[in-house]
């Protein structure tokens, strides 16, 4: 099924073709891993915490431009966050912040939350992002 530009808004549009937090972040606190079989999103959130707050998220997003404009919306969402309070971020607020999305694309808000959360939780017991070895 294709989806026409026409049917997302203004907002997501922007945010797919400037998004503001893509990117790694080699100095990641965390970094969490979500991914869809079904569609083929992928996706990974890094945060780096100071004073118990969300200091910076980024992301990398192999998706469809919901996957990425709703990503690049939960980071912004994030940041001044504590730990708790990212974690209570809904799909609904971070489809609301884009002004809707096409209900078919909903799933994609979630998945940034999931990688959100597997960040958190590796953040918490002490685990650091691995980051692949370049290739020469």
């Amino acid at each position: 099924m294709v989806m026409i530009m026409d049917s997302y808004t203004e907002k997501t549009i922007e945010r797919f073709k400037d998004p503001k937090n893509a990117g790694e972040m080699k100095d990641a606190d965390a970094a969490g891993e979500e991914g869809n079989l079904h569609c083929g999103d992928m996706m990974r959130i890094y945060i780096k915490v100071r004073e118990g707050k969300i200091a910076d998220a980024k992301f990398q997003t192999y998706g469809c431009i919901a996957a990425i404009s709703a990503t690049d919306a939960l980071c912004d969402m994030i940041k001044g966050k504590t730990l708790d309070e990212a974690e209570k971020i809904t799909g609904s607020e971070v489809i609301d912040s884009l002004g809707g999305l096409p209900k078919i694309k909903y799933h994609c808000s979630v998945m940034g939350r999931g990688a959100l959360k597997r960040a958190i939780t590796d953040y918490r017991a002490g685990k650091k992002p691995e980051f692949p070895a370049a290739k020469a």
